[in-house]
């Protein structure tokens, strides 16, 4: 496993690398604080890579439907039904005209 270095690694690293640069004749300038590389700072953001006005963005792309629909199929596989139990007898009591028992009998549903 290659060895994650620390910060204070990363931190000497590019002081190492920035006094090299500046030793070289290298030269830092100074941008002040809320300044943007954008041309219209307030506007929206653009796309880096625009297509021309005579190309069609989506034309270049595949369906892949058919991909989607079996990722998706895969994730939420058919249920396979459970197969009955056996119907097992059960005791069933036999009652009297008082509703007094008089014997068990065993029943199948």
């Amino acid at each position: 496993m290659k060895p994650v270095k620390t910060k204070r690694q990363l931190r000497a690293e590019l002081d190492q690398q920035l006094a090299d640069y500046l030793r070289e004749g290298g030269e830092v300038k100074e941008v002040p604080r809320g300044i943007s590389g954008r041309f219209d700072a307030k506007g929206p953001l653009t796309p880096l890579f625009t297509p021309t006005k005579d190309e069609n963005p989506l034309a270049g792309r595949t369906p892949l439907t058919h991909v989607v629909q079996a990722l998706e199929a895969r994730k939420h596989p058919v249920p396979v039904p459970k197969r009955p139990k056996p119907k097992r007898p059960r005791k069933k009591m036999i009652l009297d005209d008082f509703g007094q028992p008089v014997r068990w009998e065993w029943v199948e549903d």
